[in-house]
């Protein structure tokens, strides 16, 4: 599924960072600096809320827009966490490209 959605915001033009080893997610997201980060609630060793929670406790990552996703409805916990939107899914590409854009001002 990683590899699905890093070629479809390659093709739509976004550059993608894949961040897999958890225990430096945070600041593997600072270093990148990125425009939005797409993150699943359950990973597979990790809270993905609570990386949230503690990039908006760092100041350099407060502002950076969270899109977080699951199978389930996540939606209030994720927002309470500090995320800029959910997606639940399954989802068509075209829904997270919309929200990405809609965060980005791209698609202004």
């Amino acid at each position: 599924m990683i590899s699905l959605l890093e070629t479809l915001l390659e093709i739509e033009g976004f550059e993608v960072k894949k961040i897999e080893d958890y225990d430096t997610a945070v600041m593997d997201v600072k270093a990148a600096s990125p425009d939005v980060v797409l993150m699943d609630v359950h990973l597979r060793e990790a809270d993905g809320l609570e990386i949230l929670r503690e990039m908006r406790m760092d100041s350099g990552l407060s502002s950076v827009k969270v899109i977080m996703s699951s199978g389930m409805d996540y939606s209030s916990k994720s927002m309470k966490a500090g995320a800029n939107d959910f997606i639940m899914k399954p989802y068509m590409p075209d829904e997270l490209i919309d929200k990405i854009n809609y965060l980005t001002g791209r698609g202004a």
